[in-house]
């Protein structure tokens, strides 16, 4: 089968299912979830479906069953402790309101995974492990360690109960360190397999354009510094923290204002 029709059936059937059972059960604990599954199973096919593709083919569906899974487990295991999503008060009994979640996110998955796809369409010219290959991989791992890192730090510190905000670690270079890391990575695939991309098939990198600018301007920083602002907002260690640290990028903090 055709590998962005595969994606596309798969993302679809994976959100149609579980869709069905969040408005049966009235949850949102499973979105991150399908989320996370609908990645791994399109990837797990490609795996499937082209074994005698090699391995340099194959890699960047590997690399994301390894990313969905740990993605998938971090994520389950959040709403697993808050029981529940409050992005979704006033939706989960309103099928036809909930079902735009889903059918919104079927269609993300399909478009960021088009790196994906077009690495397993390209399969044939995939053959060489080049600097290319070598530069992508080297992006995923360093996108994939931020996020992990990033994610196990900001854990760590509610675990512990301490008050107010992290700004520590790699939180201390960047607001959102661990959206960064997921940007870097997705783009890490698309340089992976741009050598082999013919045609039509660079629209690959509307992947990568589309989850950094969703994490930018949608659905990520934007959702998250409008709650920190509302929580910490009067905060002067927060307006501080806001204006001396980056808030996507990781950079060295801005100096501290000298008081006067």
């Amino acid at each position: 089968m055709n590998p962005f029709l595969l994606s596309a059936i798969a993302a679809i059937a994976v959100n149609g299912a579980f869709f069905a059972y969040a408005v049966a059960k009235k949850t949102d604990v499973v979105t991150d979830l399908s989320y996370s599954l609908s990645f791994a199973l399109v990837a797990a096919a490609f795996i499937a479906t082209g074994a005698s593709s090699g391995p340099v083919a194959l890699a960047p569906a590997a690399l994301t069953v390894v990313w969905a899974a740990r993605l998938g487990a971090y994520l389950f295991g959040r709403i697993r402790v808050a029981k529940v999503d409050h992005r979704f008060d006033g939706m989960r009994e309103k099928p036809l309101k909930f079902a735009r979640f889903w059918i919104l996110q079927a269609v993300a998955v399909a478009v960021i995974l088009l790196p994906v796809s077009s690495a397993a369409a390209a399969a044939a010219r995939l053959r060489g492990f080049g600097a290319f290959q070598i530069l992508g991989a080297a992006m995923w791992l360093a996108g994939f360690a931020l996020e992990v890192a990033a994610d196990a730090q900001k854990s760590a510190f509610k675990k512990a109960g301490k008050p107010g905000f992290i700004a520590t670690g790699l939180w201390s270079y960047s607001r959102h360190p661990n959206y960064f890391g997921e940007a870097l990575l997705w783009w890490g695939l698309f340089v992976y397999a741009a050598p082999a991309l013919r045609g039509a098939q660079w629209l690959a990198a509307l992947g990568p354009a589309f989850i950094t600018a969703l994490l930018l301007f949608v659905s990520g920083v934007p959702l998250l510094e409008k709650a920190a602002d509302a929580k910490y907002g009067a905060d002067p260690a927060y307006i501080d923290y806001k204006r001396r640290t980056s808030v996507f990028v990781p950079w060295p903090p801005r100096r501290a204002t000298r008081s006067s």
